[in-house]
């Protein structure tokens, strides 16, 4: 029986090329994302499943479940790719805004990766990959919500590895330390050059490379840099 991945917070860019990857290899592909009118394209290209969910709602997390199990079972891989971020002096930050930061960046994680784990430890298999960011290990000024989200889902990933890899369920975290390219006429690629940006298909490469490593191999963290920039 085909594979299912299901991926959240899906949208353009990654997510998009981990869909149309999974999709080449065979694998059934659900997209969530609050707003699923966005997917439409994506989910004509690839034959996806697209299901309205705000990740940090735990009620709406327990329905995506239950909608991608009624039609294809319990997901091999879950890919946890939603995020929010406020920047600005740390004096200046609006506190709610902070909150609903590490409410998508963190917190939802946990939702979805609790949620993903209590079916997949019932079957004795299956993975759970987080996409981190440059900010997952070091804070840079002006962006500590993002930073807190971002170490709290590192720290999340690295916890659930421990303690769930030896019952089955492979849990790996992506450091994607550099900005992911969105086309040529974005203005930070024309910026950087060529080679200061990371190609969200070779992105998604990695992320089926970790999927099909064999258990006695297993990766917790991946980190993916552009070849050159200069930050």
């Amino acid at each position: 029986m085909a594979e299912t991945a299901l991926i959240v917070g899906a949208g353009s860019g990654l997510s998009a090329s981990l869909a149309r990857l999974f999709a080449k290899e065979g694998m059934r592909v659900a997209l969530a994302a609050r707003d699923t009118s966005k997917l439409a394209s994506l989910v004509k290209e690839t034959g996806a499943f697209a299901v309205a969910c705000d990740a940090s709602e735990s009620a709406q997390v327990e329905s995506m479940f239950g909608a991608v199990e009624r039609k294809w079972g319990v997901p091999d891989l879950v890919v946890y790719n939603a995020g929010y971020r406020v920047r600005g002096p740390f004096v200046d930050l609006d506190p709610q805004e902070v909150e609903r930061t590490i409410r998508i960046t963190g917190y939802a994680g946990f939702l979805v990766a609790q949620g993903a784990a209590k079916r997949m430890l019932a079957r004795g298999n299956g993975a759970i990959f987080f996409t981190g960011a440059s900010a997952s290990v070091k804070g840079y000024a002006e962006s500590a919500p993002f930073a807190m989200g971002k170490f709290a889902l590192r720290g999340l990933a690295q916890s659930m590895a421990r303690e769930l890899a030896p019952r089955g369920i492979h849990v790996a975290h992506f450091v994607i330390d550099g900005g992911i390219a969105r086309g040529a006429s974005d203005p930070r690629a024309q910026e950087r050059g060529a080679d200061g940006m990371l190609l969200p298909d070779e992105i998604a490469r990695n992320y089926l490379h970790v999927y099909r490593q064999h258990r006695s191999a297993w990766s917790w963290e991946v980190e993916l840099r552009p070849w050159g920039e200069r930050f």
